[in-house]
């Protein structure tokens, strides 16, 4: 999709369609303001008539302009509901884009003014807003058609240029860098969703490996290296291969590093990415209902990789390596069993009572192995529990840490980039429920609390270095008839990334 700003009065535009908003109550933005004017009053009557009311979603396109609208060249208007003026919030400013776009796929429009940006946003500025819609509107034409013999038609078979409205050409500069930002994201969050949405026999731990040596060939700042299961081996990754011992797939380990920043003695931000590319369980087997939404248990190490693709794109002066631990984890006659002890690489043994809760398994090595970077913080993004859906639902990340303050900047930074997150406890009795009898630590506690359980236990493996953990598990994809990856936590991680580097712009 190509995007342009334009800040040309809204009769000029020989256009495909106008987007216009509306809220409640005759509620006008400033080009629907123009376009009632333009048309004697039509809106107006519209709303007299009942035939449109700004309801929250609302949408109703316009044809046959030239009687109506003489003065206006578009060929199409498409007003879209915004609800309340009081209620207008970043999740209302989201919906009404994706109802508008949703819309656009019935029309023929091959080019569209989108001026959805003139609502009033408490909190957000025109780069914000520009930025957002741009991250929408591809979300909106997204389509996972990879295994499908005949792709579905869609809005990108028609339409190609979006405008997006600035109100003078002093803004101009700042809407082109919003755009650039939110192109990026939202690629980030293509490839994340892309490679969730693959399935197991698609995506196995080499092909997700190949995927990182293909995203390192696109950019001079990126080197990838690829451990195999010898070379962990020999490092002693016990905790890993406990669990890629069940699969006829082998495990890798794949470090991919960005230098963006001008001294290559800076310290880099380790970004640590869960990728069990098939979760069976184990012989602690799930419950056969919607096993085959485990194939999405890879998407700490998709989101990492989606990050490091849009922080590559933005040339943003700072230092990242991605560690992924990759691997399958499935029932044989090899499989680790409950009650195994295996030895981590950091030395320190596990007792695993349950062999579903791999997760943080192979995340302990990875979180080890990162100790040779030297890293100035660490974040691990994963998969890691069905507690936290019960905790904060499908709308919240949950944020854990050993550093308040990091803790506090990645919340702020999912506030910035509306890629919601929320902070967790860690405390000591967490921590005591993985005593066990016969080894250093067990992999489970009780059932209660079982999220801070779970990053208490890697918790164990990062007292070297400033550390958090995104338990993804309720936000990285959708089930039912909306089934597929989000391409969360992309934009916060992102977000967090720019905020951290010297190049940002103050996101409100």
């Amino acid at each position: 999709m190509n995007y342009t700003v334009k800040v040309d009065n809204l009769e000029k535009l020989r256009i495909g369609c106008l987007v216009i908003g509306l809220f409640t109550d005759k509620g006008y933005t400033p080009s629907a303001k123009t376009l009632n004017e333009a048309g004697d009053k039509f809106i107006g009557k519209l709303f007299r008539r009942g035939d449109f009311s700004g309801k929250k979603g609302q949408t109703l396109i316009i044809h046959n302009l030239t009687n109506q609208f003489p003065d206006i060249a578009a060929q199409r208007i498409l007003l879209v509901g915004l609800g309340d003026k009081d209620k207008f919030n970043e999740t209302v400013f989201e919906e009404s884009i994706e109802a508008a776009f949703k819309q656009l796929t019935s029309t023929g429009a091959k080019d569209v003014f989108c001026t959805l940006s003139e609502a009033p946003l408490d909190g957000r500025d025109l780069f914000w807003k520009i930025r957002q819609e741009v991250i929408m509107i591809e979300h909106c034409g997204y389509q996972f058609a990879e295994c499908k013999s005949h792709k579905k038609d869609d809005m990108n078979n028609k339409l190609q240029q979006i405008y997006l409205k600035a109100e003078h050409r002093g803004e101009v500069a700042l809407a082109e860098q919003a755009i650039r930002e939110g192109k990026a994201i939202a690629d980030g969050m293509t490839l994340c969703k892309t490679l969730g949405n693959r399935p197991g026999n698609l995506c196995t731990p080499t092909d997700l490996a190949n995927e990182a040596k293909n995203i390192a060939k696109q950019f001079k700042s990126m080197k990838c290296k690829i451990i195999d299961e010898a070379a962990m081996e020999k490092l002693g990754m016990g905790s890993l291969l406990s669990v890629s011992r069940g699969s006829e797939q082998p495990a890798k380990l794949i470090t991919l590093q960005y230098q963006g920043a001008k001294k290559s003695t800076d310290k880099p931000i380790a970004l640590v990415g869960k990728g069990v590319t098939f979760d069976s369980g184990g012989i602690s087997l799930k419950p056969g209902a919607a096993m085959d939404e485990m194939k999405y248990d890879m998407m700490g190490a998709a989101s990492v990789l989606g990050t490091l693709l849009s922080i590559a794109t933005l040339e943003l002066p700072i230092n990242v390596v991605a560690v992924i631990a990759s691997t399958e984890n499935l029932p044989s006659g090899k499989a680790t069993k409950p009650g195994d002890i295996v030895t981590s690489m950091s030395g320190k043994t596990i007792e695993i009572l349950n062999t579903d809760a791999e997760g943080r398994l192979i995340l302990c090595d990875a979180l080890t192995y990162c100790e040779q970077f030297k890293p100035k913080q660490v974040i691990d993004v994963a998969t890691l529990t069905g507690a936290i859906v019960v905790a904060l639902g499908h709308y919240l990340t949950g944020v854990f840490s050993n550093d308040e303050k990091l803790q506090q900047a990645l919340v702020e930074a999912s506030k910035q980039s509306h890629d919601p997150a929320w902070p967790m406890p860690m405390d000591d009795k967490f921590d005591q429920e993985l005593e066990s009898n016969f080894a250093d630590m067990a992999n489970i506690g009780s059932r209660w609390g079982g999220s801070s359980i779970a990053a208490n236990f890697l918790g164990r493996f990062t007292k070297n270095f400033c550390w958090a953990h995104l338990d993804i598990a309720g936000t990285a994809w959708q089930s039912g008839s909306n089934k597929g990856a989000t391409g969360r936590p992309v934009p916060l991680l992102t977000q967090y990334l720019m905020n951290q580097s010297s190049s940002k712009h103050d996101t409100n």
